[in-house]
């Protein structure tokens, strides 16, 4: 008999599975580019959303109330209390010049802190390139931020004025008060402050030392509180001095207050921001042409 040889199997070990890679889904693996599609609405809700990040809103809080608590410290002096009642004082008219100079101070300051953090994000963050390849160039991306700080801008200044007048209904006044003249006041200020908001932004976004335009903010307050006092013709020359221009209170000899309701010269703040919308669009198309 031969001899048959078994041959020993060799166990072969299992192959290991390639796995393919999936395909991606283009609608997971891009969030943030959906997010920053190039409409002017998803870019102002974009800048919604930093200021949330920012905390934007604790800072307006303390800067209109300080607003508010300035203007109305006169309202708990002794010598106030005869207004309260007699009309022949002009206590209206006197807090709301009171207001005018107050708003002067803050409202410069107010909005170069908000357009200096809206925007210094951006240069810390590479949000320039960031928003570019998603269609926002820089421009519209200012704009953008313009439009979102407005949101915040117009209802601070709304309560303001409401909670100044608020403060001196409950310190006692009861004489009658002319809503004409607040009304006008708070709108001519909401504008003269989106105005200087605009200035803000595209100093912030064309400096990258973000104190410059804190500065400025600071700078302009003093040259606007100067402008109460100086003559109209001076006022219409100098920015800040449409701070003034808007104001519907003046110094008089009337009353124990001093102050008298007056009539703003509306065609030149109309011109003024007629003039300071074209140049913020002709700046902001500037900022597309420069390279970052």
């Amino acid at each position: 008999m031969s001899a048959q040889t078994k041959t020993k199997e060799v166990p072969v070990a299992p192959s290991p599975q390639v796995r393919t890679p999936r395909a991606r889904d283009p609608r997971a693996a891009a969030p943030l580019t959906a997010s920053l599609a190039a409409s002017p609405l998803a870019a102002v809700r974009l800048e919604l959303a930093k200021m949330r990040r920012l905390r934007t809103l604790p800072v307006v809080a303390l800067l209109a109330g300080a607003t508010v608590a300035l203007s109305s410290m006169n309202l708990f002096a002794a010598s106030a209390r005869p207004g309260f009642s007699d009309p022949a004082e002009h206590l209206w008219e006197g807090l709301l010049l009171g207001y005018g100079m107050m708003a002067a101070i803050t409202g410069p300051v107010l909005v170069s802190v908000l357009a200096s953090r809206q925007t210094d994000i951006e240069h810390s963050g590479a949000g320039w390139t960031l928003f570019a390849t998603a269609g926002h160039t820089p421009g519209a991306l200012c704009r953008a931020k313009l439009a979102a700080l407005a949101l915040v801008v117009v209802p601070t200044v709304v309560a303001q004025s409401v909670g100044l007048v608020l403060v001196a209904r409950l310190a006692g006044v009861s004489v009658p008060w002319q809503a004409g003249p607040w009304v006008s006041y708070t709108v001519g200020l909401i504008l003269v402050d989106l105005v200087f908001c605009a200035f803000h932004v595209w100093l912030a976004a064309v400096q990258e030392n973000q104190l410059v335009g804190v500065g400025v903010g600071l700078l302009g307050a003093f040259v606007a509180v100067y402008m109460l006092l100086a003559p109209q013709w001076v006022t219409r020359l100098v920015p800040w001095g449409y701070y003034a221009m808007v104001c519907c209170a003046r110094i008089s000899g009337t009353g124990r207050a001093g102050a008298e309701y007056v009539t703003p010269p509306w065609g030149w703040v109309l011109g003024f921001l007629l003039l300071a919308a074209a140049l913020f669009a002709a700046a902001t198309r500037r900022l597309d042409r420069i390279e970052r």
